[in-house]
């Protein structure tokens, strides 16, 4: 009878423990709790670095556990990180892939392993999803933010002498440089050249080869790219050159990514920031839209028709830029 007892007080024990485990994985207000790997080209770059800061924050709040790494360009790196996310048992991936051909093997195998898979910028194969910019359409897009401040200081018999500050060895990159050319060729008046193409993903590169095109063209003086880095490292070099406040009117830089240094410097007087071309707005805009596409996901929703989510795009000037700086 004893023994019987025991048994019966051991089975309510064993399931009150499993009910109290399966509690432990929802939050008092009875969301899911998800683990998730996320795998980031490169934190040095301030862009991602605001972005994946305010992510993170988010991510607490709702109590998920969530790592979040870099894998420094390295395709390498980020297969090895992958595993590594499949073999710790995370429930979403999320790749903001350095070669997204080199990481698509990887992604299948978690797809197989039942593990979800998010890939940031590339319209990948091997993903439940994919979140998208339009690389091509946002690149034109600066091009067109561009033709509007040349097309208000230039003429055709004073044309603006145009430096593309681009990353060819990415092709999410190149496609944004190549949208650039275009959308400068199919807005401006026929009153800009570009004298000169040169690398800049990370601000000190873009300085120095800004600097360097100014010293072989002394009338360069406007300046495009595909990123924050070419964005911040043009401005300095613009600083450098004149000073703040001397900037003369008709030199400006035009760039993508929304980060603080950008935004600071495009309502400070004196800098030659003229626009950015942002993405869903703040880095909390952009973080807060990230995690809808997490819940998505997780939800079981089904992107096999369309896995491509385009992300949405639009310039960032003086008129809205205090309520994108709210939300940095």
């Amino acid at each position: 009878m004893k023994k019987r007892m025991l048994a019966v007080i051991l089975s309510i024990m064993l399931v009150v423990a499993m009910l109290a485990g399966c509690d432990a994985s929802k939050h008092s207000d009875g969301e899911d709790s998800h683990k998730v790997g996320i795998t980031i080209q490169n934190l040095s770059n301030a862009y991602w670095a605001g972005v994946m800061g305010k992510l993170g924050g988010l991510l607490d709040e709702k109590g998920w556990d969530y790592t979040i790494v870099d894998c420094k360009d390295n395709s390498g790196t980020q297969i090895s990180q992958i595993e590594n996310f499949i073999i710790s048992g995370c429930d979403l991936i999320m790749v903001h892939a350095s070669d997204a051909v080199a990481v698509e093997g990887v992604c299948k195998e978690a797809m197989e392993r039942g593990i979800k898979v998010m890939c940031w910028d590339d319209p990948m194969e091997n993903t439940t999803a994919n979140w998208v910019l339009d690389n091509k359409v946002l690149g034109e897009e600066i091009g067109k933010t561009a033709a509007g401040f040349i097309n208000e200081h230039f003429t055709p018999e004073d044309k603006a002498q145009v430096t593309v500050i681009g990353y060819p060895s990415t092709k999410v990159l190149k496609d944004r440089a190549d949208g650039i050319k275009d959308g400068l060729e199919a807005n401006c008046d026929d009153n800009y050249e570009i004298i000169a193409e040169v690398d800049g993903l990370e601000a000190p590169e873009a300085q120095t080869n800004v600097e360097s095109v100014m010293s072989a063209h002394p009338d360069a003086n406007v300046f495009v790219g595909v990123c924050a880095g070419a964005m911040i490292g043009s401005n300095e070099a613009l600083l450098a050159e004149f000073g703040r406040g001397n900037i003369p009117e008709n030199y400006g830089v035009i760039t993508t990514d929304v980060t603080q240094q950008q935004l600071d410097s495009l309502k400070a007087e004196g800098e030659a920031v003229r626009a950015i071309v942002g993405f869903e707005g703040s880095n909390l805009d952009t973080a807060k839209a990230c995690v809808k596409m997490f819940e998505r996901i997780l939800s079981g929703e089904d992107f096999t028709s369309d896995r491509n989510v385009t992300r949405e795009i639009g310039p960032i000037t003086l008129d809205n830029i205090d309520e994108i700086l709210e939300g940095m």
